[in-house]
């Protein structure tokens, strides 16, 4: 006995596109879009840090932020547990810290008795 042919309709317009084929939604191309990345410098990290060192914090929840090391943590990625000037503490990338510098020192107000002539 022959077989018969299997009869395959053409697509109609406006049909829902077939699995596999590019998708036109909206949010699903938006989903596709986001991506991780991954830092690969953060594994060099900052090997000068040392306990009570002032650091600004780059990024993450406490970004802007000046601290105080408060211990540093070795490994694959190096971090560093930090307490903020407002007393929260965080364990932060020791890549997210740069040193303070000469922002942390307050400054002087300026002297009274110079006035300008």
């Amino acid at each position: 006995m022959k077989r018969k042919k299997v009869f395959y309709p053409k697509a109609r317009p406006g049909a829902p596109a077939p699995p596999g084929a590019p998708v036109t939604d909206p949010r699903a191309i938006a989903a596709a879009a986001r991506t991780v990345s991954i830092d690969l410098n953060a594994i060099r990290g900052e090997s000068k840090m040392r306990q009570g060192d002032r650091v600004r914090i780059q990024s993450g929840l406490y970004a802007g932020e000046l601290a105080t090391v408060e211990s540093v943590v070795g490994g694959v990625i190096p971090a560093a547990v930090i307490r903020t000037d407002a007393g929260r503490s965080r364990r932060v990338r020791a890549v997210d810290l740069v040193p303070a510098g000469d922002e942390t020192q307050a400054p002087s107000p300026p002297d009274a008795s110079a006035s300008p002539e």
